[in-house]
């Protein structure tokens, strides 16, 4: 199990950038497939962005295709979602997800063990 936090969530204008990072406890972070997720008010939480455990392979959901990047530093076991060109359906309660290994569906919610609490993003227009 991986203990996960996440932070640099906040309010932001249309058009602006967030980056969002997610702190691993643990000595074992480098063998976790690792994944964003967000819930918006009234919505199923879903998928945004995921990484492979060596940062190799990076996948991500239509919607942010283009203006989020995904990255982790395993020396600082830490991932990380940079977010530019924020629009105002971007705005949710972001978590980070881990899973030992790698995952044969990255996009699916079943595939990860552990989440962190989320933080909130918020873009105004």
């Amino acid at each position: 199990q991986v203990q996960l936090v996440e932070s640099g969530g906040g309010l932001v204008q249309a058009g602006g950038s967030l980056r969002l990072s997610c702190a691993a406890s643990g000595r074992t972070f480098s063998s976790y497939a690792m994944g964003w997720f967000r819930q918006a008010p009234g919505k199923e939480r879903e998928f945004v962005a995921a990484i492979s455990w060596s940062g190799g392979s990076t996948y991500y959901a239509d919607s942010v295709k283009g203006r989020f990047t995904i990255s982790r530093d395993n020396a600082k076991n830490t991932m990380y979602l940079r977010m530019n060109s924020l629009k105002p359906e971007d705005t949710a309660v972001y978590y980070c997800a881990a899973t030992l290994g790698n995952w044969d569906y990255p996009e699916s919610r079943d595939e990860y063990d552990d989440w962190g609490q989320g933080t909130q993003v918020t873009v105004s227009s």
